[in-house]
């Protein structure tokens, strides 16, 4: 086995990650909400993924290219303390 830093992604696409992290959590947590009628027809499993896949793929590119207009309006809204 090699060195496990070899296989980590370089940290210049951090915000890649990060984005790929969020949205994923996000949308999983949202979906499970949305599907939750389903779990006794055992047809819960099956309509999340397939619904959290579709609105992972929807949400990442979302998260990577609006992310940081949003960090940008934070620093507009925001001070430090005085």
């Amino acid at each position: 086995m090699g060195d496990i830093t070899a296989m980590l992604i370089p940290r210049r696409y951090s915000h890649f990650v990060y984005g790929a992290i969020q949205s994923g959590v996000t949308t999983g947590i949202a979906t499970a909400v949305a599907t939750s009628g389903y779990e006794y027809g055992g047809m819960f499993l099956h309509r999340w993924t397939t619904t959290w896949f579709t609105s992972w793929l929807l949400m990442m590119p979302v998260v990577l290219f609006v992310a940081p207009a949003i960090q940008r309006l934070t620093v507009l809204l925001t001070r430090d303390r005085a």
